[in-house]
């Protein structure tokens, strides 16, 4: 039987200010974006899309309810770093099972940045 949902491919944070937004993720993200145009910046995060789009009615009170986890080697570390960069904490980093850890900060827009280690998940 084929799959239709071929899995994760684009993760889109909506900004209050797409150039300072653009400067924010180039810094935590630690690279440049492949795509920059004023209605759309996107960036390959190893194989996988970040997107930023400006918001029409920008506002740093959003919803909880759709969390992207971006894997990292060190929650705490990055956790630490994103918070150095301006981010707010959202959830401590904690061991959620077995070697699996999780951590979330919110940008400076409201949007929540997951991060977490999951030595079982191989690409």
């Amino acid at each position: 039987m084929s799959k239709s949902i071929l899995g994760l491919r684009t993760c889109i944070y909506k900004v209050g200010d797409i150039t300072q937004a653009k400067t924010w993720y180039n810094k935590v993200f630690q690279t440049t974006p492949y795509f920059d145009e004023p209605f759309y910046v996107g960036y390959n995060i190893a194989g996988y899309e970040l997107g930023l789009q400006p918001e029409t009615n920008p506002t740093t009170i959003k919803a909880d309810s759709v969390l992207t986890y971006w894997g990292v080697d060190n929650v705490e570390e990055e956790y630490q770093r994103f918070i150095q960069a301006g981010a707010t904490g959202h959830e401590q980093p904690q061991n959620v099972g077995g070697e699996i850890v999780v951590g979330a900060v919110k940008d400076p827009w409201g949007n929540i940045i997951g991060l977490i280690y999951n030595p079982e998940f191989k690409l």
